[in-house]
């Protein structure tokens, strides 16, 4: 395996027939959309990737990348360093027939006008999936206020501020 900064792009079947590997570095200032939705930064991805072809002769492209991101906790609204760690499997299509045909193990992913994929955004957009919707701490860790909130509730009105009906008027009609 070549340690090396992952490529922008890749052209899958000739890396199959070479039996490419990478392991290397995406950088963080290569994942813009990844830092965006952080609540600071983001640490330069782990990424290791292998080009083969399968015993039915399906050309794919495996990997694992890990990072970690700055979230925003939901409930003390305090940020926190949140681990990422993703594995993928995809096979390149080039139209919807092959789509049909691929099997479960592998994501189809489309090659673009030059017979390649974009690896680095391939790798970034299976980051962004393992973003959690609602980030928040473990709770033993977090920070939030000790009243609890009850959402739902309203408190008992007294007599004295229940204001009147306002389609009351309505029965008057209703009854002549």
């Amino acid at each position: 395996m070549q340690n090396v900064q992952i490529p922008v792009s890749l052209d899958p079947k000739r890396a199959a027939q070479r039996g490419l590997s990478y392991e290397g570095i995406l950088r963080a200032k290569h994942l813009k959309r990844l830092i965006g939705v952080s609540s600071g930064d983001c640490t330069d991805a782990e990424v290791s990737v292998e080009c083969g072809t399968d015993i039915q002769g399906i050309v794919y492209l495996k990997g694992k990348a890990v990072t970690e991101l700055t979230l925003t906790c939901q409930r003390c609204m305090e940020t926190f360093q949140h681990p990422i760690a993703v594995e993928f499997a995809y096979s390149p299509v080039t139209d919807d027939s092959q789509v049909e045909e691929l099997p479960d193990a592998y994501d189809p992913v489309e090659l673009n006008e030059h017979g390649e994929i974009r690896l680095q955004e391939l790798v970034e957009d299976e980051l962004l999936l393992a973003v959690p919707m609602m980030p928040m701490h473990d709770l033993a860790d977090c920070n939030r206020p000790e009243t609890e909130i009850v959402v739902g509730e309203l408190p008992p009105v007294s007599p004295e501020e229940e204001r009147p009906n306002p389609f009351a008027v309505l029965q008057n009609l209703k009854s002549k």
